[in-house]
C-alpha cells in the first residue's frame, strides 16, 4: 500500500477529532491495534448522513486497506482530503 495512505491515516489523531471534508464537518474516531500495525477509522458527518469506515492493516507481505460497506475510492478520497481542525 502506498505510504502516503499510511501517512494520511497517521495524520488523524488517535481517539476523537473533528475534520472538514467537502466543506462539511465530520466527527472522527481513530483506534489503533496490534502495537499500531492496524487502525480503524470511523467518521460521521455532523449535520448529515454521510460516513466513512475503514480498517487498515500492516502485514509482513503488504499493507491492506479494507473499506466497510463502501467503495475504496470513497475512503481514499476522504483520507487524501480530510483536514483536521
Amino acid at each position: 500500500m502506498n505510504n502516503s495512505i499510511l501517512d494520511k491515516i497517521q495524520d488523524i489523531p488517535i481517539g476523537y477529532s473533528v475534520g472538514m471534508y467537502k466543506n462539511r464537518k465530520y466527527s472522527i474516531i481513530r483506534t489503533d491495534f496490534n502495537d499500531g500495525r492496524s487502525s480503524k477509522i470511523y467518521a460521521r458527518e455532523l449535520k448529515g448522513n454521510d460516513f466513512i469506515s475503514l480498517n487498515y492493516y500492516q502485514t509482513t507481505k503488504r499493507d491492506l486497506i479494507k473499506p466497510c460497506e463502501m467503495p475504496l475510492e470513497k475512503v481514499l478520497l476522504f483520507l487524501k482530503n480530510i483536514q483536521i481542525v
